[in-house]
């Protein structure tokens, strides 16, 4: 009789055995039988199948377990090259002060770690239980790490991230309207009588939020007759001696130019030592114009017009869309509007 006991225990199917046949995660498997609007048609089709094909029965006491919450978010800064040892964009610490805040007011905790965007960071932090959900905060190339959100998606992991909002993106994503506050810097230089506007970052698909930074200004200068020309845009990572790099590879090429747009203001900051070196004054001969609105831009010399997103609107809308999701509540995308803060590095 004891035999026979443990011989059905072995043999009884789970939930592991139902993601297993379908291919999906066990968190999948449990919005499934959940009913959750959360998971796409083919992915439910998959694992109604296989809950059908191995006779599948829910242990309603175990399925109560698996439903509680956490009550934690997790939070996954993607490492950046910087100038010390935080390797953290500085942009991104305000914003980590802000979603620390918007979680506490949501009382949740807030696990915060550190990614490389080589690793495996898409991992599933829901069936461990660490996190009811996750905050992605970090630029890279977006066409390496897209599958990735795609992978996050199919397995139903509830997360959010901040960057470019754009069509087809796997994912709800909050993010600043990058092509309004390209706009903003190319009517504020052209305003200061700049017309050869040079870039510094890069202006490719692979970097959505610097493309449409660049994309932005090019429309404001079309607006007035003039355009960005490609031989004034240099690439640029986003730190102070990339930007140096930029505009000393830039002054290289002794090409005419009266205006610089970074596509941050860490390389805008880097620029203007490059330039100053030299020779060049800031901003008689040379505007410049950054990108963030970080507080080290208030503090360069000359002190630097930026375009300013609102990291402390953008913490709440991360935390809220992210709960949202938890809640099984629709989540929708959601862009920022940018603000210009004039200073002395454009003539303004």
């Amino acid at each position: 009789m004891i035999e026979a006991r443990r011989s059905r225990k072995k043999t009884r199917v789970t939930s592991l055995d139902i993601a297993h046949r379908a291919g999906v995660s066990q968190a999948t498997v449990s919005r499934v039988l959940a009913g959750s609007p959360l998971v796409n048609a083919e992915t439910r089709r998959r694992v109604e199948l296989a809950v059908r094909e191995l006779n599948y029965k829910v242990d309603r006491h175990a399925s109560s377990l698996r439903t509680q919450r956490a009550g934690t978010l997790a939070l996954l800064l993607f490492e950046d090259p910087t100038q010390d040892d935080s390797h953290i964009n500085p942009f991104f610490l305000s914003m980590l002060g802000s979603i620390t805040r918007a979680c506490a007011r949501h009382g949740h905790d807030l696990l915060v770690s550190f990614q490389q965007l080589s690793d495996d960071w898409h991992a599933d932090y829901e069936d461990s239980m660490k996190a009811d959900g996750l905050i992605l905060l970090g630029y890279g190339d977006y066409l390496a790490y897209e599958s990735k959100l795609a992978r996050l998606v199919e397995q139903g992991t509830h997360f959010v991230r901040w960057g470019q909002v754009q069509p087809g993106q796997p994912g709800i994503s909050i993010g600043c309207d990058n092509h309004a506050g390209g706009v903003l810097a190319g009517r504020h230089l052209l305003a200061q009588g700049r017309r050869r506007i040079a870039f510094l970052g890069d202006a490719s698909t692979r970097f959505p939020e610097f493309f449409a930074r660049y994309q932005g200004c090019d429309a404001a200068l079309r607006e007035a007759g003039a355009a960005m020309l490609p031989e004034l845009q240099v690439d640029a990572d986003s730190t102070e001696q990339a930007g140096a790099d930029a505009a000393n590879a830039l002054l290289a090429r002794g090409l005419p130019f009266d205006a610089v747009f970074a596509a941050s203001d860490l390389i805008a900051i880097g620029a203007m030592h490059a330039l100053k070196q030299a020779g060049l004054r800031i901003p008689e001969d040379v505007a410049v114009v950054g990108f963030d609105g970080t507080s080290m831009a208030l503090y360069a010399n000359p002190p630097l017009t930026t375009v300013v997103q609102d990291t402390s609107k953008a913490g709440e809308l991360l935390v809220q869309a992210l709960l949202q999701q938890v809640r099984e509540q629709p989540a929708q995308s959601a862009m920022l509007q940018p603000t210009l803060a004039v200073r002395a590095s454009s003539g303004g």
